[in-house]
């Protein structure tokens, strides 16, 4: 019988990285191409953040994946 030996909160790291970086780029491309804003981008906006502030999520979300990615290699490595 298998056990888990990871945590399920574990799961969350790439998720979070995933929705931050299509979050982020996807809102400033948006923007860039078809001038609308939503999601992270139309929020920002109301906040009055400067229109680079989507990259910022969206690279966020590249460290979040490059984080969970290490997590991963050092746990397989014995």
């Amino acid at each position: 019988m298998a056990t888990r030996t990871t945590k399920s909160s574990e799961g969350l790291l790439p998720l979070f990285g995933l929705i931050l970086l299509v979050q982020g780029f996807g809102s400033a491309l948006t923007e860039a191409v078809w001038d609308t804003a939503f999601g992270v981008s139309a929020l920002l906006r109301e906040a009055h953040a400067p229109a680079w502030a989507d990259l910022l999520v969206g690279a966020a979300g590249c460290v979040l994946l490059a984080v969970a990615a290490r997590r991963r290699t050092a746990r397989k490595t014995p």
